[in-house]
Parts: structure tokens; sequence; C-alpha cells
């Protein structure tokens, strides 16, 4: 079952004294959180006036917090998305979506399941967990196939991995 609100980020400070606040983005690019008009902090829909990409980060003004003494409370807090909101560019998912599911191999041999998504530095890697542990470089040469509806990721194993 997909999950309506997704963890989008982090507000990790507050930014100015107009109530603005700086959100630490957990998505492939901060433009993309930038988009959305309403974000949701402790479960509650905040209207957003207004927002912009700086140093990696996002500088979002809510609706209703209008200076730095009302914009303390939120430093710390998961900023989520609401599913229906956001527009997926084709053959892209949510990695939430995917957690959990079956990897196997081309010839159809289970290889566990889906525990983690690494970001590292060179790149997403991952972590599936069987009979043994295999770190996987999220890249098409290894990740042949991600089919979301049916949860089963398709890779190509090499030796050592």
């Amino acid at each position: 079952m997909k999950q309506q609100y997704l963890e989008a980020g982090q507000i990790v400070n507050t930014h100015g004294i107009r109530g603005e606040v700086r959100i630490l983005p957990w998505t492939d690019t901060p433009d993309f959180l930038r988009k959305f008009k309403t974000l949701y902090v402790d479960g509650k829909p905040m209207k957003v006036l207004s927002a912009s990409v700086h140093k990696q980060q996002v500088i979002v003004r809510f609706e209703g917090i209008d200076d730095i003494n009302a914009a303390m409370p939120l430093k710390g807090k998961t900023v989520y998305i609401d599913r229906a909101d956001a527009k997926l560019p084709r053959g892209r998912f949510f990695i939430q979506d995917i957690l959990g599911a079956e990897v196997v191999t081309e010839s159809g041999e289970s290889v566990g399941k889906l525990t983690d998504v690494l970001d590292l530095p060179g790149g997403a890697v991952y972590e599936v967990k069987g009979e043994t542990e295999h770190l996987i470089p999220a890249v098409p040469e290894f990740v042949r196939k991600v089919d979301v509806e049916a949860g089963v990721i398709t890779v190509h194993l090499i030796e050592g991995m």
C-alpha cells in the first residue's frame, strides 16, 4: 500500500527575521521540493507563500509564520508532501515505494529484499538482505528493471557483489 504522505525533507533552521525556514530536501533536487504549493508538518497542511533554492536548500515562507519567533518551533521538523501533488517524470518512482521489494536475478533467482537505498557520493546503492547482504549500485548496468507495481527489482550480479 502506497503511503499518501511522503517524507521530503527536514527544516534545519530559520532564515532571516520574516519567518522563513531552511529545508534540507530529501529529494533528487531542491527544485523538485520548491514547486509544491502545500507542505505538511506534524500532519497539518501548510500553505507555501514563497520558495527558492539557496545552496542546495529550499528557503520557504509559510502562510501564518510571519517572524522568527513563529518559525523557531518548526526547526528540526520533518516536511512531508502529498503523493497526489507530485508529478514524477516517466520511469521515476519514490524510493519509499520500492523498499521491501523482492530483488531477483535475471534468471529469476531470489537475492533478497531491498532494505535501504544508500545515498553515497558515487551514487545511490541498493542494500539487499537475503541469505547474505548485497550492496548493488543503482545504475542500469546492475539494476535491469524496477517494477514498482509488482514490487520486484531485477538485477545483474557480478562476482563479489
